[in-house]
Formats: structure tokens, C-alpha cells, sequence
């Protein structure tokens, strides 16, 4: 079941690079106590998520900060290593933290999951973003195969900006 506006986030680990490797980070205590974009997207170093979806955070980073956003989360089905690459490549250390969910716990667990091993991707996540409040989801935003058009950052600014 895909999750829904209102409901609380799953328990699952999610890892993040660091200069001692890889740590785990329960999605809790991201979340707990702070406001949170978080968007997930196929994966690291695809063309879209590189030249469009982390690119438009990371330009507006500073104006999610404006509207009370505490973390912004990038989560793709890829390894700690493979994220903490494309951290370096996109340079959004301190913006953005990139998250590894590599065996698609999270994703699987909030129902936003997809196939593409016809492209010889595996199982990876749809691109989505979301607005998690204490653990809550305030916005989500889900985006059709093969589309980027609702999980943008102008949009979720743009929701942000109707919330307040």
C-alpha cells in the first residue's frame, strides 16, 4: 500500500557516507522533531535525477530553509558508496543529504516502489518528494513513469508556500 498524506513514516534504516564509511541512519531520527523534504528518485548518476531533480534542491536550498525546512533528503535504491559519489559530483554536502536505501527497504515499506528490470535497473524507487513533519507526511507528491513534473523543487516551494 503506497503511503498517504497523514500518515506516519515506516520504520527503516537508510545509510549515508561519511569519512569513517558508510553509517546507518534510522529514518526516526531524521525525522524526529524537524520538517523534512525528502524526494526519492530512480538513481544516482541516471540523467534526469542528475541534471534536473538534485540540481533544482540544491539551487533552492536556501529557500527551503526560508520555510521552516529543517533537512532535505535525497533517497535513492542505490549504495552508501554510489550516494556519497554523487554527492561529491552534484556538491550538495551541508544542502542536501544523500541517502542509500540499496535494498529498497524504505521504498518498499512506503509503497513507492518500481520494476525496471526490463532496463536492466532492478527494483528502484518511483520519483516522489514529501513533506514529513515529526514523522508525519504533511505533502506527497508522486510523479507517472517516466515523468518530471510534480516532485520538483518549484513545486514542493510552491506547496510550502501555501501551507504556511
Amino acid at each position: 500500500m503506497t503511503i498517504s498524506i497523514g500518515d506516519s513514516l515506516p520504520a527503516a534504516t537508510l545509510r549515508e557516507m561519511t569519512a569513517d564509511g558508510p553509517k546507518e541512519i534510522p529514518i526516526d531520527s531524521l525525522v524526529r522533531g524537524r520538517r523534512v523534504v525528502l524526494f526519492g528518485l530512480p538513481g544516482a548518476f541516471t540523467p534526469t535525477c542528475s541534471a534536473r531533480h538534485v540540481p533544482g534542491y540544491l539551487a533552492l536550498a536556501d529557500k527551503f530553509k526560508e520555510h521552516r525546512v529543517d533537512v532535505i533528503a535525497c533517497v535513492a535504491v542505490n549504495d552508501a558508496y554510489v550516494m556519497g559519489a554523487w554527492e561529491k559530483d552534484q556538491r550538495t554536502a551541508g544542502k542536501i543529504r544523500m541517502l542509500a536505501d540499496g535494498s529498497a527497504d524504505l521504498t518498499r515499506a512506503i509503497g513507492l516502489e518500481q520494476d525496471l528490470s526490463g532496463n536492466g535497473m532492478g527494483l528502484r524507487s518511483k520519483r516522489f518528494s514529501m513533506l514529513v513533519d515529526d514523522g508525519v507526511v504533511r505533502m506527497l507528491n508522486v510523479e507517472e513513469p517516466g515523468k518530471f513534473e510534480v516532485s520538483d523543487a518549484e513545486t514542493m516551494l510552491y506547496q510550502l508556500g501555501k501551507l504556511q
